[in-house]
């Protein structure tokens, strides 16, 4: 059973300490010319449960299990195809006064956050960010009375603050226009997002307020400034926003109480400090970013050959998936140094188990490492440096022994695609 009401919190912290663009108050269109139309959005790639040779690998999700990898997404949350509107409102409080304009706080997510997504979709996701209330909105009570600390529950801190926010941006916003909620926090509300992050997203929240005849069921808050000290803030500070939209599309978290150790930079859901990074294939074809023609599912005993393009290059087949129940398997793509992948240290084949029997924050997804107690193959700053060579490269193979799966790197032609082959029982 799905659970009604979402809690996404992070307990990310910078894995390594080293050392704004024009304000549009207004619709923004990415620069992509590949835009589908609107009004024909929706939730995930629904076509799957159409196509009867992909039946295998589109595992399900589990009941009771929160934010499943599983396919289909259930109904609750955001739209991930077509012209997403989301509402950007900008508040501070009587105990913590923004220090400046509110165009510039703005300005640190967009159109940096469309970009992203625009780039990581192939242009199926028009993500367009709208400010109708141009200043700060101020709430009644301190910041302190919320009560809103790391993994505070909804109620009461949070319902409070969104009826709050609702009645001051009331009368200059129309919210059942919008298909999401952004409030972004005065940056000195609440402590460093070096010591606590309390950015967090509440999704397919039916529980919460209406307004305007809707309920503000997929609503991201963001606090403090991601800024580790290196000098990159400008160009990495707002990809906290595409993480906790991640989870209004029904994205979970891939790091665990232990940090990103099981996925690494391998995916934005993971790690959302540092250089720009991309999601794992498996989400791209759960969003709908991927058509199923892109899907190569190995589900028959045997031995089978598959030739996957980059993952960053839209177009040709994408990802591979050796099922291995109803609730898991491998899934296998090529990741390059291209798109929204900066930080690819080692180009080749990614591995990776997916699980939708496990929880969000849980490690419903874990990275196969090619190198293992390599160290890793960069230095950057919250990077995960072990799993960054974590591809496989021609002439390795990839032995899961218990279920008796083998897959074999076999070479890489001159326009970067990999010719794998995938042996189970």
């Amino acid at each position: 059973m799905q659970q009604p009401r979402h809690r996404i919190r992070s307990h990310r912290r910078p894995i390594a300490l080293a050392g704004a663009t024009a304000l549009v108050i207004a619709a923004m269109a990415s620069a992509s010319t590949t835009l589908p139309g609107a009004g024909r959005a929706t939730a995930g790639p629904a076509a799957t449960t159409q196509d009867s040779a992909l039946a295998p690998c589109r595992i399900s999700a589990a009941m009771g299990v929160q934010m499943s990898e599983g396919m289909p997404t259930p109904p609750g949350y955001a739209r991930s195809t077509g012209e997403i509107r989301a509402l950007n409102l900008l508040i501070d409080f009587p105990d913590a006064e923004a220090t400046e304009p509110a165009a510039d706080r703005f300005a640190e997510f967009f159109p940096q956050t469309s970009d992203w997504f625009a780039t990581s979709s192939y242009g199926r996701l028009d993500y367009r960010p709208e400010a109708p209330v141009e200043e700060w909105l101020r709430m009644p009570m301190p910041f302190t009375e919320y009560g809103i600390e790391r993994g505070s529950p909804f109620e009461p801190g949070y319902r409070q603050l969104v009826e709050d926010l609702v009645a001051a941006a009331d009368p200059e916003v129309d919210f059942s226009a919008y298909d999401l909620v952004n409030v972004l926090v005065t940056p000195n509300a609440g402590p460093s997002a070096l010591d606590t992050v309390l950015s967090v997203t509440f999704s397919g929240n039916s529980d919460a307020p209406h307004a305007d005849g809707v309920p503000l069921s997929n609503t991201s808050f963001v606090y403090s400034r991601q800024d580790d000290g290196s000098g990159s803030y400008a160009q990495t500070g707002y990809r906290v926003l595409p993480h906790e939209n991640g989870h209004v599309f029904g994205l979970p978290d891939l790091y665990t109480m232990e940090g990103g150790g099981s996925v690494g930079h391998w995916d934005i859901m993971s790690e959302d400090w540092g250089a720009n990074n991309d999601v794992l294939g498996w989400h791209k074809w759960k969003l709908g970013w991927l058509d199923n023609e892109q899907i190569s599912c190995a589900s028959r005993p045997g031995t089978s050959e598959h030739t996957l393009g980059p993952l960053a290059t839209a177009g040709g087949t994408k990802l591979a998936f050796v099922p291995l129940s109803a609730q898991s398997g491998y899934a296998v793509e090529v990741r390059t140094p291209a798109g929204n992948d900066e930080a690819v240290c080692r180009p080749g084949v990614l591995i990776y188990k997916v699980s939708s029997d496990v929880d969000t924050g849980q490690g419903p997804v874990s990275v196969a490492d090619a190198t293992q107690d390599s160290g890793g193959c960069t230095r950057r700053p919250n990077v995960h440096a072990e799993l960054s060579d974590a591809p496989f490269r021609p002439g390795q193979t990839f032995t899961d022994r218990a279920n008796g799966v083998r897959i074999s790197v076999l070479d890489e032609d001159g326009s970067g695609n990999y010719r794998i082959r995938i042996s189970r029982p």
